[in-house]
């Protein structure tokens, strides 16, 4: 592998963890019933509250959803 293929494989591999951390953030606020959906929509990552749909990009929904989980 050379260093290009490196790079790129790093970088695949960072995407799917931030992706399952994404992932079980949002799974720990619906069984918390602190909000009612989550998932990504258009390149944005989508939380649904019962008042309000959020579309954020993946890291703004990540801090959202750890601020959201510690508010409780």
């Amino acid at each position: 592998m050379n260093e290009e293929e490196l790079r790129q494989q790093l970088e695949r591999e960072m995407e799917t963890l931030s992706y399952n951390r994404l992932h079980k953030l949002g799974n720990e606020a619906v069984k918390a019933k602190l909000i009612i959906g989550h998932g990504y929509r258009g390149g944005k990552y989508e939380i649904l509250r019962k008042d309000q749909e959020l579309l954020l990009t993946p890291e703004e929904a990540e801090k959202y959803l750890e601020d959201l989980l510690k508010s409780t």
